[in-house]
């Protein structure tokens, strides 16, 4: 099945990261940062299927040089806080032969980031492990016509309204800067990660797939269903050999728990529209009454007697006990029911976005405590990654509170559980509505409509 994933990340200097490293790391490759002289070797590194540099139609080609490129940013950039490259991470979809993953990579990356001007290189990853995916590394500065580097941004100067320009105490004159590009606007990453999914439904289309993928989240879908976690390589993998991991037992409860949500959901609108287009017509019997006419077919062995009668025993009570006999008491009851399911799905949905805001910290701060001491480069990115997630976290107001996370996750857990106990409770009542109607049609199938008075002249 096809997914989306598209993620994009800056690599910056002060987060202790290098361009170079990146992609030595994302080609399976051996290359020296000529700016701080650490040689990054990653030749032994597996699952790299593909690698290729993408360019203007202006650069150099001895851009087409992975070391000769990265280093050429690397080296132009020289403060400690620098912004090197930009990096987009994107899921492949699987049903696609590799010349098709590759082309669909190709045209994305060209028509969306090289024909504006940006340098891109980027490589497939798949292990046969089921997640195939490229790494798309991208310029941040222009390229001018030259061949050089260009500015990330410019100086602007603020005039007045007479259109001089304004001079600060200082003698200074008042400036703003300016990007020289739009590639850093908010509304970017939302344009290309949109762009994604259009080119990948597209190559989807093309080689006859009816699998389509969606950049919005659910919500902004309108889809009521509950987002599985992602499970990640080493969780596949074990998944695969039939080892059951957390996420998975997850995913296949909240696959479960989407499942009851869309079934419920489909049984109550279809009782719903039947009873509203029936409520205001006019009853020849009571529904009391209809439940006593006879059925076309009866059952004739012992066990469907006995089994009918008790559905039917069933069926009194729950008209009695909720004091139906018209179809317009019926009608008001499968309201309050539907009502009861938009109620008990809305309580259902926000103590999932809790347990999953919740476990997202718990991972991080795991991830903090695994990393503490680092021993390799990925360790201290890992670190840094962490750590920058929970001071952030902190910033915004929140604490950093394990004991309390755990607590509440299980408090949550536990009351979506009553939650969707009362949803599945709801199904006997539905149950029983939909033999109601069913018996409605079928009496109203057998019995023959009422014959025209004729008018005969005299």
């Amino acid at each position: 099945m096809a997914i989306y994933h598209c993620s994009i990340k800056i690599v910056k200097r002060s987060q202790g990261k290098s361009a170079v490293a990146a992609a030595a790391y994302r080609s399976g490759e051996k290359l020296t940062n000529e700016y701080d002289g650490i040689t990054h070797d990653y030749t032994k590194k597996g699952g790299i299927v593909h690698s290729e540099i993408l360019l203007p139609s202006h650069a150099p080609p001895i851009l087409q040089n992975r070391s000769e490129l990265w280093n050429s940013v690397e080296l132009f950039e020289k403060n400690s806080n620098a912004q090197l490259a930009r990096e987009i991470e994107i899921a492949l979809p699987a049903e696609l032969d590799r010349q098709a993953q590759l082309s669909l990579v190709r045209a994305y990356i060209n028509d969306t980031f090289v024909s504006v001007g940006m340098c891109a290189d980027f490589a497939l990853h798949d292990k046969g492990d089921g997640n195939p995916h490229a790494h798309i590394m991208l310029t941040l500065r222009p390229l001018e016509k030259d061949g050089n580097w260009g500015a990330k941004c410019r100086k602007e100067y603020d005039l007045d309204e007479q259109g001089q320009r304004i001079r600060l105490p200082s003698g200074a004159f008042k400036s703003h800067r300016v990007n020289t590009t739009d590639w850093n606007d908010r509304e970017k990453a939302e344009q290309w990660r949109s762009a994604w999914s259009g080119y990948v439904n597209r190559s989807l289309e093309q080689n006859g797939i009816k699998e389509r993928v969606d950049h919005r989240s659910y919500k902004r879908q309108g889809v009521d269903k509950i987002p599985t976690v992602h499970i990640g390589v080493a969780a596949t993998q074990m998944e695969r050999k039939g080892i059951a991991t957390d996420k998975g037992n997850i995913n296949r409860e909240v696959a479960a728990q989407n499942k009851l949500l869309k079934e419920m959901k489909a049984r109550i609108t279809r009782l719903y529209n039947w009873s509203k287009e029936n409520e205001k017509q006019p009853e020849k019997v009571s529904i009391l009454e209809l439940l006593k006419q006879p059925t076309p077919s009866k059952p004739t062995t012992q066990y469907g007697k006995i089994k009918a009668l008790k559905e039917s025993a069933a069926l009194f009570h729950f008209l009695q006990s909720n004091g139906i006999s018209s179809m317009a008491e019926l009608h008001q009851k499968i309201t309050a029911m539907q009502s009861s399911y938009y109620a008990l799905r809305g309580e259902i949905k926000s103590a999932e976005r809790e347990i999953t805001t919740l476990t997202k910290h718990l991972e991080i701060w795991g991830q903090y405590g695994a990393n503490k001491h680092p021993k390799s480069d990925s360790e201290k990115l890992l670190l840094e990654s962490a750590a920058k997630y929970l001071n952030e976290l902190k910033s915004s107001g929140g604490g950093i509170t394990p004991k309390k996370w755990t607590a509440e996750v299980s408090r949550l857990t536990a009351h979506k559980d009553e939650l969707y106990q009362k949803m599945k409770s709801m199904r006997e009542e539905i149950k029983a509505v939909e033999t109601i109607r069913k018996n409605a049609e079928q009496l109203a199938a057998t019995t023959p409509p009422p014959r025209k008075e004729q008018n005969h002249d005299r």
